[in-house]
């Protein structure tokens, strides 16, 4: 993933429903960049349905793919997160959610039903779901005068570079995000603008 320019991701939530044997499986897809983020969207998630049998999720963060988590929520071991996560994956998606609700409907599924209900519940909602690219960035502060606010502001538009923290004063700071396939070209642009400093971050 770290040698690729681009990183697949979705930016709206998205629902979809279905039935399976009486039991209703509710799929719900958020976009979702911190821990702290997906456990906002699952407590609304059981804000909303307080009454159903099992709220199961997966979800994967960050660039390097190993931010994963998932859970069977009381169903078998194996029967709902993985498959769910299996859709992520299949999708090479990041910084996303789903959670899947099951209201049971009296009729058991056994293990191979509920893997398979799981897996369409998750592929489901990701097929109503606009799936987007967005470039890897890698951070830098650029700290510079006033004066020059304009020729940074420039390059930082002109290279589609993410602005993700200012300071203005008479010495300004900038942090943003440089897509990882136009770093050189940036530093490049920079390096020629006189008495400015550009730090790379982390």
């Amino acid at each position: 993933m770290l040698d690729q320019e681009f990183y697949y991701t979705i930016e709206q939530n998205a629902y979809t429903e279905f039935k399976d044997r009486g039991s209703k499986f509710l799929s719900y897809a958020f976009p979702v960049t911190r821990v702290e983020d997906f456990k906002k969207c699952l407590e609304q998630v059981k804000k909303e349905h307080p009454k159903a049998t099992h709220h199961c999720f997966a979800y994967r963060l960050g660039l390097d793919m190993n931010n994963y988590r998932v859970s069977d929520d009381g169903e078998p071991s194996g029967t709902a997160g993985k498959p769910i996560l299996g859709q992520i994956d299949s999708k090479q998606l990041t910084n996303v959610l789903i959670v899947v609700v099951r209201y049971f409907g009296g009729t058991l599924l056994g293990v191979p039903g509920l893997i398979n209900a799981y897996k369409n519940g998750a592929a489901l909602v990701l097929q109503v779901t606009p799936i987007i690219q967005k470039p890897i960035e890698i951070t830098y502060d650029i700290q510079f005068d006033y004066t020059q606010m304009n020729e940074i502001m420039m390059v930082v538009k002109q290279t589609n570079c993410t602005v993700i923290s200012q300071e203005m004063m008479l010495f300004c700071n900038l942090r943003v995000g440089v897509p990882k396939g136009r770093v050189e070209e940036v530093l490049y642009r920079l390096g020629d603008i006189r008495n400015i400093e550009v730090k790379k971050v982390g």
